[in-house]
């Protein structure tokens, strides 16, 4: 949960939310293949109910009034890996700042497998 006090309250979001908003927008950029388990409990998780986890490559955590965004994904053979970073990075701090009004301090991008369509 991500909570944030302003003069009218208290802003409660939830990871899940973050987590599909940010997947979405990922699985959608060019190269991506797609998003592999970042942690041990995701992956412990979609192997115990047998299919992907919401959150599947998608960590974010809140440091003051900002985000930063962790993502691990896998991408298309042949593809110029600078250019799909520069891209993701873009679009999901656009997507995330628009959505929420919430700022990103950072996206961090892994690489961790690359696939041959």
């Amino acid at each position: 949960m991500i909570r944030i006090e302003n003069h009218l309250g208290t802003i409660t979001v939830s990871n899940s939310y973050f987590a599909n908003l940010i997947g979405h927008v990922v699985s959608e950029c060019f190269g991506v293949s797609g998003l592999v388990n970042s942690t041990t409990s995701q992956g412990l998780r979609s192997l115990i109910s047998g299919r992907d986890t919401a959150d599947k490559g998608v960590r974010v955590r809140s440091t003051g009034r900002e985000l930063v965004i962790d993502l691990h994904i896998t991408v298309t053979y042949g593809v110029n890996i600078a250019a799909i970073v520069k891209s993701i990075v873009s679009k999901v701090t656009y997507t995330v700042e628009n959505a929420c009004g919430l700022a990103v301090s950072h996206v961090n991008v892994y690489v961790a497998d690359m696939k041959v369509h």
